[in-house]
């Protein structure tokens, strides 16, 4: 066993956010830690993930995964090294995935920690292109959105961490065409010259519809949805007939105060016959074996990129969920307690 610190630090959400969270919103506290009872196995976390679904966590509604208790820590995907086991499946030293992120030490339920091998992957992976932005990504255009060869695919937020691993799986499987969309020229520069797309566009640049046309001027096959609003009701315009859409994220609403409309154009899913389907990345776990194998291939061929933002220090967690949330990342937001 090693040695058990007296305190960590963990983030605590002490108000519901109004519109954009502030850090007003948020403390970072001190608490206790004691060793782990049995059964259990204490993790000193190495990074953790910021993630959008999280904002949505934030309310307090009903949804497919419960809301965050106010005054008490939040969490999250983490990978860490366990330095106190009472279970006899895990060892001082080994690296375990774990849904306690948001501080420096978790008291984590055996059943709910998985090992994870550095010598395949950096760490930081199973948070990213190993984890679940790169489950989603894969199981959303593979299976949600039925994609095949030939397909011209249309990616949303495509410089975040899910899209940035979409439009990739898309060119290696064959797509004909890919494009993205993205908030910054910096980052349609990347998604053209760095991550294959063949077309990109800056949505702050003009109308996203009158954009997306003239990147896909014979429409599209599949759209891969991160953002909605008024990227949703352009791809319905720009969907062939029997298109396919994957519902993943609707960035632009997290943080709206009033009710959003819903795309203008709902009517043209009916005479396109359009397939419109949410994904749900705890829905396609009979993926993850085939999920690793192809993606730590294409990762060791070079054919994958899979790009970080990192951020150092449990003390600057909130500044990069905010800034997540503003799109400062390329590719996947991760925080390091590393340094």
């Amino acid at each position: 066993m090693s040695e058990i610190p007296a305190v960590s630090r963990e983030w605590h959400l002490v108000r519901r956010p109004q519109g954009w969270p502030v850090a007003e919103d948020f403390a970072l506290r001190e608490v206790e830690v004691a060793a782990p009872a049995p059964g259990r196995i204490l993790v000193r976390n190495l990074y953790m993930s910021v993630d959008p679904y999280m904002r949505g966590r934030m309310n307090d509604v009903k949804s497919y995964v419960p809301p965050f208790q106010l005054d008490r820590p939040m969490d999250g995907g983490a990978v860490g090294e366990v330095v106190a086991s009472a279970d006899e499946r895990f060892a001082v030293g080994d690296h375990v995935l774990h849904g306690l992120g948001w501080r420096e030490y978790a008291d984590v339920d055996a059943k709910h920690a998985t090992k994870v091998d550095a010598a395949l992957a950096p760490l930081s992976a199973y948070l990213g292109v190993l984890g679940m932005p790169g489950l989603t990504a894969y199981a959303g255009l593979f299976e949600v959105a039925s994609f095949k060869e030939g397909d011209t695919v249309f990616v949303s937020g495509a410089a975040g961490a899910v899209g940035s691993l979409v439009g990739q799986f898309a060119k290696i499987k064959g797509a004909a065409r890919v494009i993205g969309s993205a908030g910054s020229d910096e980052k349609v520069t990347l998604l053209t010259e760095k991550y294959g797309f063949d077309a990109a566009f800056n949505y702050k640049n003009g109308p996203v519809g009158e954009q997306l046309k003239e990147a896909a001027p014979e429409g599209i096959d599949v759209y891969f949805d991160n953002v909605g609003g008024d990227h949703l009701e352009a791809a319905i315009s720009s969907l062939n007939v029997h298109g396919r859409a994957t519902l993943c994220g609707a960035i632009a609403q997290y943080n709206a105060t009033e009710p959003t409309p819903g795309p203008r154009n709902l009517a043209l899913v009916i005479g396109k016959r359009l397939r419109l389907q949410g994904v749900l990345v705890g829905d396609h776990a009979g993926l993850q074996p085939q999920f690793v194998q192809d993606v730590a291939g294409w990762l060791r061929s070079g054919e994958l990129v899979a790009d970080e933002t990192v951020v150092e220090g449990v003390e600057n967690a909130t500044e990069a969920f905010l800034g997540m949330l503003r799109g400062e990342n390329t590719g996947k937001m991760i925080v390091s307690f590393t340094g």
